[in-house]
């Protein structure tokens, strides 16, 4: 039998352990996604470590099948630009439907990407195939997907702003970064802090009690 003790330490456990959550998920509240940064360099322990702690993410197979490819040469972060404005470019003007531009417009985007060249660190994740000198993974996107969450909540918690940019298509990366053709691009996160003048737009997010399910 336990003791009465037992039962103060177990509600005082609990209550720590909500406490820590709460404050956690208080400091996730405050993340938005941000596409005007300032050029100020960010440490570069601080992308390593970030990204060390997405390594963590769980794998299919345990196989770890991402690669994280960080840009901070100017030259190479104009490359990127000027590769992924030709795709927005044919995205907004044809590929893109009526329903999907609506949905765009209270993001007030367009084609023109210059957080791309602007934020001091742009990191291109990669899904990593089976090739010559990789085995065949599982789970692909939702691994890489999992440590790309695990990325972008290292970075804001260590006071960087990210944003997820996903051109279409994005085989291009390939030849800006240097990969091999079993890296698939999954991702582009430009990193850095945020410009002076930096806005987002005016956004809710869906309250609890409508995206949790308790059964």
């Amino acid at each position: 039998m336990g003791s009465a003790a037992d039962g103060v330490r177990g509600r005082g456990r609990d209550q720590e352990m909500v406490d820590t959550v709460r404050a956690f998920a208080d400091r996730m509240t405050t993340r938005r996604s941000i596409r005007h940064f300032s050029a100020e360099p960010v440490p570069r322990e601080v992308v390593e470590e970030a990204v060390r702690a997405a390594s963590t993410a769980p794998s299919g197979a345990n196989l770890q099948p991402w690669r994280f490819v960080v840009i901070s040469d100017p030259e190479r972060k104009r490359r990127l630009r000027e590769a992924a404005e030709a795709e927005e470019r044919e995205f907004y003007s044809r590929r893109a439907s009526d329903e999907w531009l609506r949905a765009l417009a209270p993001l007030g985007t367009d084609w023109q990407k210059p957080f791309l060249e602007v934020a001091p660190v742009v990191i291109v994740v990669f899904e990593v195939h089976q090739g010559p000198n990789t085995p065949k993974p599982y789970y692909v996107k939702e691994s890489v997907g999992i440590a790309v969450g695990l990325l972008i909540t290292a970075l804001h918690h260590a006071g960087l702003a990210t944003l997820t940019h996903t051109p279409s298509p994005m085989r291009f990366l390939n030849s800006v970064c240097g990969r091999p053709a079993e890296e698939r691009p999954y991702v582009v996160i430009p990193v850095g802090f945020p410009a002076p003048d930096a806005t987002v737009p005016d956004l809710t997010r869906k309250p609890l009690e409508e995206v949790l399910v308790w059964q």
